[in-house]
């Protein structure tokens, strides 16, 4: 069958959680950087559609497409992570110490990454400097402003709502990525993954590596915010947010409901073609 029900989907989320903690160093990074960079893709991709005319939701139903192939070819996205890495935790496979080794590194992978590409992708837009991006980067500048200066604005009510939008977004996001795992077949994979992405895009929520994009290419385009503004105006409540949300609504919630102890087979050593997504799925089946 093509579907997995919920008691095996969390038994493989297990799994995959006791393999990407023991990923190494440099594999973390390497797989978070793209992740990172993968997501800058689909977020200007919503912003160029928009410019150009589109309604937004319309960049709402394109932006998944980054969330697809970083699912897909097994990279490491560290909000996913918030939510996989906990119920490893509580299933007695991942050490804690493990889970914040991973959680530390792919979150800087993934700041690499955006960054690497919010540089390129203003250069390219703007000829290095030598032209204006237009309505694209007016709407990255006012999307850097919002996220940042705009809380900044309501003080402590202000940092309150970018936790909670934090919340929201990541809500959603981890069901992506959970849902990852829930059918055998790629199709399958993409429509799971599709729906809850869509559903936190279309509605503005927060999402700590989106905005590692959006807030320093605002600030390349001209936005008046400084380092200081984004990190603890945006950066750090959104990651609260984000942990929360992936740890205590997804990771934890579903592993209490619908997990159960376990242990690793004595033949699942972690090697470098084995630790993707979708070949923990073709092992599932194999061994069922």
């Amino acid at each position: 069958m093509d579907y997995v029900n919920p008691k095996q989907l969390v038994e493989e989320v297990v799994l995959l959680a006791s393999k990407k903690v023991s990923l190494s160093v440099s594999d973390m990074l390497i797989r978070g950087a793209l992740a990172g960079a993968f997501l800058g893709f689909a977020t200007s991709l919503a912003v160029v559609v928009t410019a150009q005319g589109a309604l937004p939701v319309v960049g709402a139903i394109l932006f998944p497409v980054g969330f697809v192939m970083l699912a897909l070819l097994g990279l490491e996205l560290a909000t996913g992570n918030f939510a996989m890495l906990p119920a490893g935790f509580a299933a007695g496979n991942v050490s804690f110490g493990k889970l914040a080794r991973n959680w530390g590194w792919v979150y800087i992978g993934n700041l690499l990454g955006s960054l690497l590409y919010a540089a390129l992708f203003y250069w390219s837009v703007t000829n290095f400097g030598h032209v204006s991006a237009g309505a694209v980067g007016d709407m990255l500048k006012s999307a850097a402003q919002k996220k940042t200066i705009g809380y900044m604005a309501l003080g402590s009510s202000g940092w309150a709502t970018a936790v909670v939008k934090g919340i929201l977004c990541n809500w959603m996001v981890t069901v992506g990525a959970v849902l990852a795992l829930v059918s055998r077949s790629t199709v399958g994979k993409v429509v799971a993954m599709w729906l809850p992405i869509l559903t936190f895009f279309a509605q503005g929520f927060e999402h700590t590596i989106v905005n590692m994009f959006v807030i320093p290419v605002g600030m390349m385009f001209g936005a008046p915010v400084s380092i200081g503004n984004w990190l603890l105006w945006n950066q750090l409540p959104v990651t609260v947010g984000n942990i929360v949300a992936g740890a205590f609504l997804t990771g934890l919630a579903l592993y209490s409901t619908y997990g159960e102890k376990a242990t690793l087979p004595e033949d699942s050593t972690v090697t470098e073609n084995d630790s993707s997504e979708s070949e923990v799925m073709v092992r599932a089946a194999v061994t069922q």
